[in-house]
């Protein structure tokens, strides 16, 4: 598929990332901080390293399994997107459904550990709102873990406001919160 956009923040400097081996790929290494990447749909033909990506950034009970993924990423009112690295690995996710109502459901945001702090999530979360609005939306939601400050500091700071705590909602037991922005 064609690249839609490349990514690259104004403070990074230029440079390449050294292509790594399979073997290499299945380590945590940390990308240097000149690291390149570009934005890509999300289909199903990227099931496998979505969803082992996904197992790595959340803790039992948030993880979906590969039938949810299997499930989002062919529903046609699914918008999805992920970045990548210079050598194509998947740095990170985000998948939303477009509800009945037309209101955007964002169902997962997940960057890969080594890859955090990059603004990543932030760029996915820009991308999958024009998403959600060149289909009509005007309300987009999420929930996140009521513990996971560092989430809830991103979301706020996007413009996303709490409106319900959500007792127990993850299968493990956690409380979540409901968080909505108009993008209308």
């Amino acid at each position: 598929m064609a690249v839609l956009k490349k990514f690259r923040p104004r403070w990074w400097l230029n440079g390449r990332q050294s292509p790594q081996t399979e073997s290499q790929a299945n380590i945590a290494l940390v990308p240097p901080i000149n690291a390149r990447y570009d934005l890509r749909p999300l289909t199903i033909s990227q099931i496998d390293e979505c969803w082992r990506l996904d197992q790595r950034c959340f803790v039992d009970g948030e993880a979906y399994s590969r039938d949810t993924f299997e499930y989002l990423l062919t529903a046609p009112e699914s918008v999805s997107y992920r970045v990548v690295t210079q050598n194509s690995a998947m740095a990170g996710f985000v998948i939303g459904l477009l509800e009945p109502d037309h209101t955007g459901h964002i169902t997962t945001v997940g960057i890969a550990p080594e890859h955090r702090r990059r603004r990543l999530a932030s760029f996915l979360m820009e991308r999958i709102e024009d998403g959600f609005r060149r289909r009509d939306v005007r309300i987009v939601r999420l929930e996140v873990r009521a513990s996971n400050v560092s989430a809830q500091k991103l979301y706020l700071s996007l413009g996303y406001s709490v409106t319900q705590r959500l007792p127990k909602y993850y299968s493990n037991g956690g409380d979540g919160l409901l968080m909505i922005k108009s993008i209308g």
